[in-house]
């Protein structure tokens, strides 16, 4: 476990298990199932070794198997209801028997309250104790949460302030607890989310490369895996952001509705991204009424020319949550595009102020607008936002607008404009934008002949080694030995080849190796 070999961890607990059910072996088990993403092992392990702890009279570990189940629960399922049986449960054996463990509790109980003073006052007790005591781990979960809170209460620069310390504090080597690690960069992908702050979370996952090499991904839970998976797609990691996407697709399926619609939404504007309308419709049946997945379902009615029904779709959502939380952003900014297909150019405008005030720049106000030179003010604003985000997808769209609004006065900067947008869409596999930018080349008089799958010399020496072997005809699996790779990079990395040269199967990535030996 301290190595990070989570499989290993697994088989020794196992063969423990084999000879007696030992309750340190069974909550041993339950931990290396949680990196391994076995959600049902990891809960049912945890439960039986709180069982055999209380049997045995260890009131310590019994509570910190109940508290762990607090979160499980509470972050794997969204199981509010189980989350806080745990809690009390695990309240009443450290109010009786282990004192000790107030600040850990403290810590559970702001994280499942739903009201964000009341988190933000438990989270500083706690983070008060693991101080006094020496507690490296409580205090930074706890200073997290504090920062969480506050973030919640609209006190956003402030608490993403103490989100950074936390997290400087746990990558730096105070935490001992990898899980601690985990949990943070779990909870820091859904505060970035949740503020749209999409230039943070890719500076945090930059910094986790470290902790990501040895330890594997931290973003174990579905929801985090799904905002991980947004700042790849934004990132231009398509083929990981699918990867992950999927993953959490399938974890959440069945289980709790929220994270699973949250993860197909996501999906779905990839889908859209890449060209591909009708599979992203097929990924959205059955969570079309669900808030989460509204900017998703909008954006395929607007593909599939149905603006009002777009319209309808996102005023719903705002209706719902409200125009004035970050995270109704990109809502306002598709009700804007829907009302702009409408012909409502005056109602875009007012949506384009309001991203404004949200500190955001809405694309659709400049084509709505018929001021030239404001519009181009705007769309260079949010061009310049996005590069220095490292955003390549939105700068590409943002250029390939400020051609369209620049086309009728200054056809050689919008040429040029659209000319770099082709070249990032064809990079990412962004089809129906590739096809746009290439249109307006064309109107322009401006050589835009698509290039078709990218060149193999943009993959990776690693990406070009498998690329051969599959030109061999090797599977997975043997691709992973010749390499001394384990399978799941292999997957990963002919993900990214079929993605980065423009393929869906990888007979035709086979194709294209064996005409390149010849």
């Amino acid at each position: 476990m301290a190595t990070g070999d989570w499989g290993s961890a697994r088989d020794a607990f196992s063969a423990v298990l084999e000879v007696a059910e030992v309750p340190e072996a069974l909550f041993g088990l339950a931990n290396a199932l949680f990196w391994l993403g076995d959600l049902a092992g990891t809960i049912t392990n945890c439960e039986k070794a709180y069982a055999g702890f209380r049997r045995r009279g260890d009131p310590m570990f019994a509570a910190g198997a109940a508290l762990s189940l607090v979160g499980y629960n509470k972050g794997y399922l969204g199981n509010t209801a189980a989350a806080r049986g745990w809690l009390s449960r695990a309240a009443r054996i450290v109010r009786n028997e282990v004192p000790q463990l107030r600040g850990e509790l403290l810590g559970a109980t702001a994280y499942v309250t739903d009201d964000p003073v009341q988190s933000e006052a438990l989270a500083r007790q706690a983070a008060e104790i693991g101080r006094a005591n020496g507690n490296s781990d409580l205090e930074l979960m706890a200073m997290h949460a504090v920062g969480q809170a506050l973030v919640q209460q609209g006190r956003t620069e402030e608490g993403m302030s103490l989100l950074d310390e936390a997290m400087a504090g746990v990558i730096g080597g105070e935490g001992r607890d990898p899980l601690t690690v985990a949990q943070m960069s779990c909870m820091t992908m859904v505060v970035c989310g949740s503020c749209f702050d999409l230039e943070r979370a890719t500076q945090w996952v930059q910094a986790l490369q470290g902790f990501i090499n040895r330890y594997g991904c931290p973003f174990l839970y579905a929801e985090c895996r799904t905002y991980y998976g947004r700042v790849l797609f934004e990132n231009g990691d398509w083929a990981a952001a699918e990867a992950l996407l999927t993953d959490a697709i399938s974890m959440s399926e069945g289980v709790f509705q929220a994270p699973h619609a949250f993860a197909a939404g996501t999906l779905a504007e990839l889908r859209l991204a890449q060209g591909r309308v009708e599979d992203a419709a097929r990924l959205l049946r059955g969570v079309e009424g669900r808030q989460e997945a509204a900017a998703a379902v909008a954006s395929v009615r607007l593909q599939q020319g149905e603006p009002s029904a777009a319209a309808t779709v996102l005023r719903r959502r705002l209706a719902a949550t409200g125009p004035d939380r970050l995270d109704a952003a990109a809502v306002i900014e598709l009700l804007g595009e829907a009302e702009i297909a409408l012909g409502d150019s005056g109602a875009a405008i007012e949506r384009g102020r309001a991203l404004v005030a949200l500190g955001e720049r809405l694309l659709g106000q400049a084509l709505a607008s018929a001021d030239v030179p404001a519009a181009c003010a705007h769309l260079e604003t949010a061009l310049a936002a996005f590069v220095d985000a490292g955003i390549p997808y939105r700068a590409a769209q943002t250029r390939l607008l400020l051609a369209q609004v620049l086309a009728p006065s200054d056809r050689e900067v919008a040429g040029a404009e659209a000319r770099t947008a082709l070249s990032v869409f064809e990079d990412l596999g962004a089809g129906r934008d590739a096809d746009a930018a290439a249109a307006l080349m064309r109107e322009l008089g401006v050589k835009s002949a698509r290039t078709g799958p990218k060149n193999v010399g943009r993959l990776t020496r690693r990406e070009q080694e498998v690329l051969a072997l599959l030109g061999e005809g090797l599977s997975n699996p043997e691709i992973a030995g010749r390499l001394f790779l384990s399978r799941k990079t292999v997957e990963h990395h002919v993900a990214r080849i079929l993605s980065k040269l423009g393929l869906r199967r990888r007979a035709e990535a086979a194709a294209l190796a064996a005409r390149e030996r010849r």
